[in-house]
């Protein structure tokens, strides 16, 4: 088939009445792709075996040639295909009642016969059109379904996915969860993807930070005030609370609440109603809460800094995001998708990664983990001219030692030359991966995040048994 041919529209006419068809065929196929069918099993068999863009369809099919439950069958399983296949009626002068029943139960448009071969061609590319922009959306939305929940994560590391495993087991509850893990490791991200696969995802996420705001209006901006209760409180004000009325609120940093707003929350957790700020008027609310803290809160607890009552109410079921150094696997992968994101972002077309700038990645501990990784990549997209990233723009500190658990230098490599550094600092990853994978090269590969024959070549370049 030529390129040609496959760049067109298929359409299906479903009609007992062969000269008819003929005719439609020859009006149409220099522009698209025809089939042809004269019963609606023959027509739904095409449906499920092709791919169909537009039908075009007699209401009056045999074996009941009187009715038009046929065509309305063919109807149906066009519309029950995904993307939907838009259906154009072909109906007889006297029989307009027909074809708006149709049209009722998903049809596309109708025209009349005898019919005029331009009005045909217009009504086929107008479908057919309709058909291409329903897929695009099906396929937009597939992809932002990906980038929703926990497709959110990207990487495959056991610290991970043993994260993740508990988080999609309590995401469909209205358990109250506490969220650990040094800054930049995703708590947000975590507690969005929480929200967006549970019961709760159709209603509003509402995210505040403890730290960010003034100690003398965080209870105001948690619990809402009425007009007068302070100096500049001119107006009734709804709190962050009310705001996540049946659906999530995310309390980042609550380890930084003060003993005051501690008691507040602790009464609101327990019996999920509160006070507006200068009034005495109960508030009643309907919330799944989620924490994070960048702190030890246990260790608070034992410092007298924060109540145990409310770390038990919190601490629910806990979950930790891991730093980016325990997960080094899942490196690559991040930064090829940063990488995507920052080309598209500054439109610029999405870059190779050298497996130099892998090593040299997977070497850093990442003290803002996986923040301070997309930042680094995006300014690298920035600086990069070409279509390959390198170790050029990477920070001093990135290029001058290997973390402080890598192996022992290769035997005869003089790390104090650049050269000599970079070999050690190969052999490393290499043969730590091949360890770590039972000497599988396939599966090393994978875990370094570069190709099989790359890494052969490594192997035989480094003289690794």
């Amino acid at each position: 088939m030529t390129e040609q041919a496959e760049q067109k529209t298929t359409v299906l006419v479903v009609d007992d009445d062969r000269l008819l068809r003929r005719q439609l065929h020859w009006a149409l196929v220099e522009r698209h792709r025809v089939l042809e069918a004269e019963t609606r099993d023959s027509a739904i068999e095409l449906l499920r075996r092709e791919r169909v863009d537009v039908v075009i369809c007699d209401l009056h099919l045999p074996p009941d040639l009187e009715g038009i439950e046929e065509g309305l069958a063919v109807v149906d399983a066009a519309r029950n295909e995904r993307p939907a296949v838009p259906v154009v009626v072909v109906t007889g002068s006297g029989s307009k009642q027909a074809a708006l029943e149709a049209i009722r139960r998903g049809a596309y448009g109708f025209f009349e016969k005898p019919f005029d071969e331009e009005e045909v061609s217009h009504i086929v590319a107008q479908a057919a059109r309709v058909r291409c922009l329903e897929g695009e959306v099906l396929r937009l939305r597939s992809e932002l379904k990906m980038f929703r929940g926990f497709g959110r994560f990207v990487g495959a590391s056991a610290a991970l996915e043993r994260m993740l495993k508990q988080a999609r087991a309590v995401a469909d509850t209205n358990a109250t969860v506490l969220i650990t893990g040094e800054n930049g490791t995703g708590k947000e991200v975590l507690a969005r993807a929480i929200h967006e696969e549970s019961a709760r995802h159709d209603r509003a996420f509402v995210a505040v930070s403890c730290a960010a705001l003034p100690e003398q209006l965080i209870e105001s901006e948690l619990f809402g005030h009425v007009r007068g209760a302070f100096t500049d409180a001119k107006a009734d004000r709804v709190g962050r609370f009310e705001l996540a009325d049946g659906g999530t609120l995310f309390l980042d940093e609550v380890g930084e609440l003060t003993p005051a707003v501690q008691v507040k929350l602790l009464r609101v957790i327990e019996r999920r109603e509160f006070e507006r700020v200068g009034s005495n008027r109960l508030v009643e609310v309907d919330i799944r809460l989620v924490a994070a803290t960048n702190r030890d809160l246990e260790r608070a607890v034992s410092e007298g800094q924060f109540r145990e009552d409310l770390f038990y109410r919190l601490n629910v079921v806990p979950l930790h995001l891991p730093p980016l150094r325990e997960r080094r696997e899942d490196i690559p992968v991040l930064a090829v998708h940063f990488a995507a994101k920052a080309a598209e972002k500054h439109a610029r077309p999405t870059p190779e990664l050298d497996p130099a700038l892998l090593e040299a990645l997977q070497e850093y501990d990442w003290p803002g983990n996986v923040r301070e990784l997309e930042n680094l990549v995006e300014r690298l997209v920035v600086l990069t001219k070409g279509a390959r990233l390198g170790v050029e723009f990477l920070p001093d500190k990135m290029l001058r030692a290997p973390h402080a658990s890598a192996a022992p230098a290769s035997e005869g490599a003089d790390e104090t030359t650049l050269e000599g550094a970079t070999i050690a600092m190969r052999r490393r990853m290499v043969t730590g991966a091949l360890q770590a994978e039972g000497g599988n090269r396939v599966a090393a590969a994978r875990r370094l995040g570069i190709s099989r024959s790359y890494l052969h070549r490594l192997i035989n370049e480094l003289g690794i048994n």
